[in-house]
């Protein structure tokens, strides 16, 4: 449980650090822009902080803010300009193209607005599918998907396609590819964005059991208050800057009641 002093105390305001254990992520002087046609747009401009082990994190901010951008810069899908992020002690800006990849592939899963699912494969082959890359043995990848499945209440819908899954189990689904590796991070883009209100409650309660259960650390961007105040700390992006550290003092709040 982190106080509200220990908040202000973390790089850039939002999530402190302990003494005893370095964070999993480190953003330092993050600066990132695109080209549109000859014009530079600026997205990020010198982002800093650290999330911790364990931690769930919350990315809000207006349309356009640089919140998809910095979760893809962590996720490693994109790289920034300059600056540093660090994974677990990994500057994952320093590596190549086929390195990142392999770096991916076990360190982070991915949840997104619209699943992602691959359309001709059943929700058991669009869970294994991750692990195909691997040297496990065909039973004991069938062995971890079927565990993953069970894990998000889907034990009964493992040989169904995407199309006959309702929209919370083909999230649930995607949720279950993202853990199969055992990636020590998840980042989740809008997980709720295309859902009802009650699946996207079931959702959410699924992710936070990842969160407490299994200590996977958790990066969210979301519009919707209702899915940030699931997570322990609140960070706010507007024009591609920090906004104020005052704004992240919800964080005591929330844990407060935990």
């Amino acid at each position: 449980m982190t106080s509200r002093a220990d908040s202000a105390a973390g790089a850039g305001g939002v999530v402190a650090a302990e003494a005893d254990a370095p964070p999993l992520i480190s953003i330092r002087h993050v600066f990132k822009s695109y080209r549109r046609g000859g014009q530079v747009v600026p997205v990020l401009h010198d982002i800093t902080f650290d999330v911790q082990r364990g931690d769930f994190l919350g990315l809000m901010g207006p349309s356009g803010s640089g919140k998809s951008t910095l979760l893809n810069l962590i996720a490693g899908i994109d790289k920034p300009d300059s600056g540093e992020v660090l994974v677990d002690g990994v500057d994952i800006t320093r590596l190549g193209e086929t390195e990142l990849a392999d770096w991916r592939a076990g360190a982070v899963g991915f949840v997104f607005q619209f699943y992602n699912l691959m359309p001709v494969l059943t929700a058991f082959e669009n869970v294994e599918l991750p692990l195909t890359l691997t040297r496990l043995p065909r039973r004991v990848r069938h062995e971890h998907v079927e565990a993953a499945l069970t894990l998000v209440g889907l034990a009964d819908r493992m040989e169904h396609y995407p199309s006959e899954l309702s929209g919370g189990q083909q999230q649930r689904v995607a949720i279950a590819r993202a853990i199969i590796t055992d990636p020590k991070l998840i980042v989740a883009d809008e997980p709720t964005g295309d859902l009802d209100r009650q699946s996207a409650e079931d959702v959410l309660t699924l992710i936070d059991r990842l969160n407490i259960e299994l200590g996977k650390t958790i990066l969210m961007v979301t519009h919707d208050r209702r899915a940030a105040d699931r997570a322990h700390a609140i960070m706010y992006l507007d024009k591609g800057e920090l906004s104020t550290a005052g704004d992240v003092f919800e964080r005591s709040v929330r844990e407060a009641r935990r």
